[in-house]
């Protein structure tokens, strides 16, 4: 079962995407096959349901398909409750593993903090796995109206006021939330920075917003930008959105920082069906539908596996090997700088390190090109993996390792690949890094036009 694609600089390296290929095509030829059916639940009886194929056994290679196709739909759907359907010794032990005293017991315990409820798994038949349902979803994009944008950001906040769509006001603040242990100081600053907006609008119709962490109801579940916050005053923190929203009373919507840039993308571009990719400090990312929806999934690709080999590097928090944040962030760079052959002071920060690099590229430095190019195998085998599970065909890819030469070179490089080991997903999806226009519409813009007035908004 081949499941190797070579990286200039990462030999072993094993995507996900082609394992799992060719262990569908094995499986789809064995006449033992079974359906493995995944199910979650995640806020307000929203679920949704993935089917696959196995082979019955003790195999190591079905436990691997099976399990992680598991991480990669608890990270990119989310969910409280995973019902699992198919073979029950295959499905028994993936529950053990996502126990509370499993080896994914970060994945369980981040979920129950994300949606409020222990996290559940639940073992049945493959017919008995509840089906897909959402419900509630709507276009986003609105623009009508006089509104309020914020962007809650770890360094600054940005705030706009956009009046039938025309940008009024804009301002950028530098705060310091993440060392703040007192929530009135996230709060204060948000409150004042809505109010200097307003008061270049006659009126305000809507707010919308966009921050760093998982927010599921507009509360925050998970966020840095609050990490110094005590347990005892998170649920204050957690609930400074709906605070502002009954002070003012008016529509807000606040989303993922992720899902907002990938609808400033949709709004520049007038293009749905996009998934954003943003290769900064870690690996985030945001999804429009091809219906212009943003679906409310967690979309934490950071977190997702990429690469299978036994030794991957390993993600510090979640404790998992492989995932996507060692491989589409600063921290790839950083690791590629050895086997480059660039040796940079080790106490040096990673945004300095990639700040050297993209330097040596501006020079013409073949070290540097070897980087791009193995982060340029990583994109394209993981946007093969996500094209799986999202029906997307514009990949926008931004974030800080993108910028200057390197960008387009590992953009390149991805397309190649695509093409070479991935066709049918060449053919599907265009990718493109940001231009001049979709930089001039904002996150806090983009974020104004969350919240839907009336039908003609």
């Amino acid at each position: 079962m081949p499941a190797s694609l070579p990286a200039p600089l990462d030999a072993g390296f094993k995507p996900a995407a082609l394992f799992h290929k060719a262990y569908l095509a094995h499986a789809a030829k064995d006449s033992n096959q079974m359906p493995f059916v995944i199910g979650l639940e995640r806020e307000n009886g929203q679920s949704m349901c993935f089917e696959s194929l196995v082979v019955p056994g003790r195999h190591p290679a079905t436990l691997l398909h099976a399990e992680r196709l598991v991480k990669f739909l608890l990270w990119s759907r989310g969910g409280w409750k995973l019902t699992l359907g198919g073979p029950r010794e295959l499905a028994e032990t993936i529950g053990r593993i996502y126990s509370y005293r499993g080896a994914r017991r970060f994945d369980a315990k981040l979920m129950a903090s994300a949606y409020g409820r222990p996290f559940q798994v639940k073992i049945t038949s493959a017919d008995k796995v509840p089906r897909k349902k959402e419900s509630g979803l709507e276009t986003v994009g609105h623009l009508r109206g006089c509104r309020i944008g914020f962007d809650l950001g770890a360094s600054d906040y940005k705030v706009s006021a956009v009046k039938e769509g025309r940008v009024v006001f804009s301002e950028e603040t530098r705060w310091d939330p993440c060392s703040h242990s007192n929530p009135d100081y996230h709060y204060h600053h948000l409150a004042s920075a809505l109010h200097r907006a307003a008061a270049r609008l006659p009126r305000v119709d809507a707010i919308g917003g966009s921050s760093a962490g998982i927010i599921v109801d507009n509360e925050i579940r998970v966020a840095s930008l609050m990490r110094s916050v005590p347990r005892r005053h998170f649920s204050r923190a957690a609930s400074i959105f709906k605070r502002l929203q009954k002070e003012w009373g008016v529509p807000m919507q606040v989303m993922n920082d992720g899902d907002v840039t990938a609808l400033a993308g949709s709004l520049s571009l007038g293009r749905r069906g996009i998934l954003g990719l943003a290769m900064g400090s870690s690996l985030a990312a945001g999804f429009i539908d091809v219906q212009g929806h943003i679906r409310g999934w967690l979309n934490e690709l950071a977190f997702v596996p990429l690469d299978l080999q036994r030794h991957a590097p390993k993600d510090e928090w979640s404790g998992d090997r492989g995932t996507g944040v060692s491989y589409l962030s600063q921290q790839a760079v950083g690791r590629l700088l050895g086997p480059a052959g660039i040796k940079l002071p080790a106490s040096m920060p990673l945004p300095e390190r990639l700040k050297a690099v993209q330097d040596l590229m501006k020079e013409g430095d073949d070290r540097a090109a070897l980087i791009y190019d193995t982060l340029g195998v990583y994109l394209g085998c993981a946007l093969a993996l996500y094209s799986e599970f999202y029906s997307f065909d514009q990949g926008l890819i931004l974030g800080r390792v993108t910028s200057g030469p390197g960008g387009n070179h590992l953009l390149e490089k991805a397309r190649k690949v695509l093409r070479l080991h991935f066709p049918e997903v060449a053919t599907k999806i265009k990718l493109s890094l940001p231009d001049e226009r979709s930089r001039r519409v904002g996150q806090s813009v983009a974020a104004a036009s969350l919240p839907r007035l009336d039908s003609k908004s």
